[in-house]
């Protein structure tokens, strides 16, 4: 999960059919001349593609490593609180993994069809036009993506002080430290950045296993009696809903490797498989980690202890397996948090690309093949907003935004099956039109529903998103001065 809950062809690998080569994007109104006066390097730095470097282990662990962070450690608490039963307990994970599982089939044929950096903000584009595009390019940078980042980094510095003794200012020391030291590491290749998902991918699931063989052979192990009956003695159709949308919260992050399309290598072949397997094995493991978790955890007793994991295995090793719960999180965490630095700069590169942004954002690195700017930039603003704490508001205002986006591009499945019928689809999602219409339903009902429980918040957070609009046109009447 990405934020922290507690608190055929030849593909066109990121550039546009009929647009310029980028090196005559516009770039600032300060810039602008020397945006004309590009070196051979510079030239060759803004055409060039990024690498096919990610293979299947790699995109698999994306898919895996970014969706699994803190949520499967704290947010069966939250549907315990919602579910009369544990049949109901475990048909939420199940309904919430199946929708997900909808959702990262959807993008799969979208990116076999077009295998380029951006993923969900070229989706949008081609459905939906530059303008909605860039609505979406400018909410993951200023908070969606940036957000994510620095929300991690700051759970990074929190559960980092239940080993070592930290003070508040040391836990934000910390997180911006993980957040500049995974900036670095990605900056350096696509392929230190896959493997750096790929290594804590394995550590998180080699440690989630553990939990589920505690829960195996602990034949001892005495189960935590509740003082307080069940909040909700009896599910009801509102009630699932709830901790519905608390199981969408913990499987969030599979879209993340659509970001990454222009890199993965025989994406036609690979990207189902990763998108089918990655989330696949997550619904397995959280479908296991509840099961643990419910052999010394009664509902009622999992209902009233929100940190579970760190619970159960207490109950299982004592003070050892509390120390080991507070490790495995803090694998999980950064193994999110790289997929999401990973994952965000594609997204203004192929803006760069789309000459929507700063053109410097969508060259390529001449030594490491990687959009360096884009994630350079995406680290100091996450460190900023991990440092300054305004991220939590923004946050707060901007989340239930990012599901319009995601609601907005499975229907782009629908709408390009019309629009664009000889579009190349080396793969179709199973059971369309409904599976990818039924997570578009679902999306929608989650912003219905925040309309309705927070209006005020969330009017604030499509004001945020709208704000893009002037800056799009701002930037577009330059771009035609220019050109003119």
């Amino acid at each position: 999960m990405a934020p922290f809950d507690a608190v055929k062809g030849k593909p066109r690998l990121g550039l546009n059919p009929g647009i310029a080569d980028s090196t005559t994007s516009l770039d600032c109104p300060a810039t602008i001349s020397m945006a004309t006066r590009t070196t051979p390097s510079d030239a060759s730095s803004a055409a060039r593609a990024l690498p096919r470097a990610i293979g299947p282990l790699g995109s698999t662990a994306v898919v895996v490593g970014t969706i699994i962070g803190s949520g499967i450690f704290l947010v069966p608490h939250n549907v315990a609180q919602q579910v009369g039963s544990v049949g109901s307990l475990f048909l939420t994970w199940i309904v919430g993994g199946a929708l997900s599982l909808a959702g990262a089939l959807s993008l799969a044929e979208l990116g076999t069809a077009m295998p380029e950096a951006g993923g969900v903000y070229v989706y949008l584009r081609e459905a939906y036009g530059k303008l909605f595009a860039f609505l979406y390019g400018w909410g993951v940078l200023l908070v969606i993506n940036s957000g994510s980042i620095a929300t991690l980094g700051v759970a990074f510095g929190i559960y980092s002080a239940s080993l070592i003794p930290l003070s508040a200012f040391q836990q934000k020391l910390v997180a911006a430290g993980v957040i500049a030291l995974l900036t670095f590491i990605n900056i350096l290749g696509v392929r230190k950045g896959a493997a750096v998902q790929t290594i804590f991918t394995l550590a998180k699931l080699t440690g989630l296993a553990i939990i589920m063989g505690f829960a195996l052979f602990a034949t001892r192990a005495v189960p935590v009696v509740a003082t307080q009956p069940l909040p909700t003695p009896h599910t009801t159709f509102s009630s699932f809903g709830v901790a519905l949308i608390g199981v969408l919260w913990a499987c969030e992050g599979w879209h993340m490797l659509s970001f990454n399309a222009g890199e993965v290598k025989d994406p036609a072949r690979v990207l189902p498989r990763s998108y089918l397997l990655g989330t696949s094995l997550v619904v397995a493991v959280y479908l296991g980690a509840n099961w643990a978790y419910l052999r010394v955890l009664p509902l009622p007793a999992l209902a009233q202890n929100q940190r579970v994991a760190f619970k159960a295995m207490e109950v299982f090793a004592g003070s050892w397996g509390a120390t080991f719960v507070s490790v495995l999180i803090l694998c999980s965490i950064f193994g999110a948090l790289n997929g999401n630095v990973l994952g965000g700069p594609r997204v203004y590169f192929a803006m760069a690309r789309d000459r929507v942004f700063f053109a410097s954002v969508g060259r390529v690195h001449p030594k490491f093949e990687t959009p360096a700017l884009a994630i350079l930039i995406q680290g100091i603003w996450a460190i900023v907003l991990a440092v300054s704490g305004t991220f939590e508001q923004l946050y707060t205002y901007v989340i239930t935004s990012g599901w319009l986006f995601y609601g907005a591009a499975t229907l782009a499945v629908v709408i390009l099956r019309r629009r664009r019928p000889a579009l190349a689809r080396p793969y179709r999602v199973w059971g369309y039109p409904a599976v990818p219409i039924a997570f578009t339903l679902v999306a929608f009902a989650i912003i219905a529903n925040a309309f309705v429980r927070k209006p005020g918040e969330s009017l604030i957070g499509i004001g945020i998103i709208l704000l893009g609009v002037p800056i799009y046109l701002g930037w577009t009447v330059l771009l035609r001065r220019r050109n003119t």
